[in-house]
């Protein structure tokens, strides 16, 4: 049955409605490397996904994210509501999440870094870098990093949508942009709920955000307001319990260009959280959590000669918490980096940095990175890297306490060592096929063990936690008006890290994780899109899931249907936590102003 599924999905074809695509080796990267590259020109593992030009393909970030089969969502509820993300089979806590090159992983608990306050609809990309990435942005890239990307206004719009759907949905979206010669402004709300497609499974999302840029003879400003509301039922999250949870989130940012050599970012997160154990009987236990962080850096470039540029930086964190479980807590860090680029020649490039951080208490953390490129053609290109990747512990990691689960307040830090070779095949304006074998070596991995059943879990640092695996993906655009995709990733874990202990999270990767896409734009300006994914997890059976996206992308009025799990198909990504059977929305976005470039 397994060999039949995954022979399906290789057969499979998905499409993207793209217009005229470039080349892939001209894609522009943001993530992985201090400055913007192309694909081709980056030595690291690395995927681009252009949100704008598939505005209605997918519902969430989560959908698009799962088209990366090195990229892991495991979700507890529809949409949006509570889903990590891990990266090469790391756990959902060792994948740093940015938003415009600034953090925003939650410092209470990474089962939060997905509640991005900008709504999907005013984005532009999402770039995810595969493997260690602490030498450019510090704490949590142990596994990737994920880069989401606001949208820049090129004229005067409004956008407005709404739709409903299968078990109560209906959501609501608004954006409006105005473009001057030398600002923009962007501003968008969008709210979506549901009933709910199981007993205590509703949830009510709404984020909003205004986006301001200016240039002046010093550079561009921008500055970034916004801010999210998640409520949804818990039922079965973390037990046998009819929970609750609602979660809110602010995020301020101001980016300032100084000239062409230098930047200065600042940018500041509140989150709360609110848990309700027994949503029956809210009076029995609760949590509540406010937790804070700010960012502030200061960046430069240096161009020596033509070949060589050096990069450097300074950088300030902070984070802190106040909880009636984990107490009130703070601390700071510090760091300072430096990149150097050397292009030798139009075949080679190199890179090498290293990373100093100074945490509140004395602990000193180096991470360094090296990586390198060669095209044996012009058209077939050979990277490798490796790099060092670290994490602090959480406040829950360190401080959390209730009937089944203890914290540590004694956890070191985990970090660990990435290992990666690939290769590139530019064939074509309409081929590029790229592969990478990479290994990971785990210290002081965090989890939670328990010896028994009868036992509470316990955050506990594991040594000899291992991981090796292969990455591949194809991505072929037979005509301008079509784009298939597929993607296949494998890994092995060391399981003997346990040493006879039962844990909670080092088992919850996937051995095979598949993808197959068709994107194609027919008359008269309608898209198509069909994915096909197949996840087997370690020790589980595989699962496949189909969907199907269907919308006008030309023109003032938009209609849509998205059809997701056309095949019913009963799958949990969480242990215990199942999630949604098939489904549908429909609804009309209307276009009024200029008209995209599409």
């Amino acid at each position: 049955m397994k060999a039949y599924i995954w022979m399906f999905c290789l057969a499979a074809w998905s499409s993207a409605s793209l217009a005229q695509i470039a080349p892939l080796s001209t894609t522009v990267v943001v993530v992985g490397s201090p400055e913007p590259v192309t694909v081709g020109e980056s030595n690291r593992s690395v995927v681009v996904m252009d949100t704008e030009q598939t505005r209605f393909a997918f519902e969430t970030v989560e959908d698009y994210l799962r088209t990366d089969t090195s990229t892991f969502i495991a979700q507890r509820g529809a949409g949006g509501a509570q889903a990590d993300i891990s990266i090469r089979g790391t756990s959902f806590e060792q994948t740093l999440v940015l938003l415009n090159g600034l953090r925003i992983n939650d410092a209470e608990t990474s089962h939060n870094n997905l509640d991005l306050p900008v709504p999907l609809a005013a984005m532009r990309a999402i770039n995810v870098l595969h493997g260690a990435g602490s030498t450019l942005y510090g704490s949590d890239a142990i596994g990737g990093v994920v880069d989401f990307l606001t949208a820049v206004p090129s004229g005067n719009t409004l956008r407005l949508r709404s739709g409903a759907g299968s078990f109560g949905a209906n959501d609501q979206l608004v954006i409006g942009t105005l473009s001057g010669r030398r600002w923009t402004e962007m501003l968008a709300g969008e709210r979506n709920f549901s009933t709910g497609f199981m007993v205590d499974r509703d949830y009510r999302n709404e984020s909003g955000s205004s986006e301001s840029r200016y240039t002046s003879a010093v550079g561009v400003t921008d500055i970034l307001l916004a801010g999210n509301d998640r409520a949804f039922g818990a039922n079965q999250f973390y037990g046998n319990y009819d929970s609750w949870e609602r979660t809110k989130g602010w995020f301020a940012s101001m980016q300032q260009e100084l000239g062409t050599k230098a930047s200065a970012a600042f940018g500041y997160r509140r989150h709360a959280d609110n848990f309700i154990l027994l949503r029956s009987a809210p009076a029995v236990y609760a949590n509540n959590h406010i937790d804070q962080s700010w960012q502030g850096v200061v960046r430069r470039k240096e161009t020596i000669g033509n070949k060589t540029s050096l990069f450097y930086g300074l950088e300030g964190d902070g984070d802190s918490i106040y909880s009636n479980n984990l107490g009130r807590h703070a601390r700071n860090w510090g760091a300072g980096y430096l990149d150097i680029d050397l292009r030798p020649s139009q075949r080679i490039s190199m890179s090498a940095g290293l990373r100093e951080e100074i945490i509140g208490g004395g602990e000193k953390v180096t991470s360094p990175m090296l990586a390198a490129g060669y095209f044996i053609t012009q058209k077939v290109k050979l990277r490798g890297s490796l790099g060092y990747g670290f994490r602090m512990p959480t406040y829950l990691d360190l401080y959390y306490s209730d009937p089944s689960t203890i914290g540590n307040p004694h956890l070191k830090s985990e970090s660990a060592w990435n290992f990666e070779v690939g290769a590139d095949w530019f064939a074509s304006r309409k081929v590029y096929v790229t592969s990478t074998v990479f290994y990971s070596r785990q210290h002081d991995a965090i989890d939670y063990l328990r010896a028994s059943e009868n036992d509470l879990w316990q955050a506990t640092n594991l040594s000899g936690l291992r991981f090796t695996g292969i990455e591949g993906s194809m991505i072929w655009q037979p005509a301008s008006s079509q784009q298939i995709k597929f993607g296949w990733t494998a890994l092995s874990g060391a399981q003997h890290a346990l040493h006879g202990y039962e844990s909670e999270y080092v088992f919850n990767y996937p051995v095979n994780n598949a993808s197959a896409e068709w994107i194609s734009r027919f008359y008269p300006g309608y898209m198509l899109h069909t994915r096909l994914g197949v996840t087997e997890r370690y020790q589980k059976d595989p699962y496949a899931v189909w969907d199907i996206s269907l919308a006008r992308a030309r023109g003032r009025v938009h209609p849509y249907l998205q059809m997701t799990n056309l095949t019913n198909t009963a799958y949990q990504e969480v242990l215990n936590v199942p999630m949604p059977g098939r489904a549908f929305t429909g609804g009309i976005e209307l276009w009024l102003g200029k008209l995209p470039a599409n």
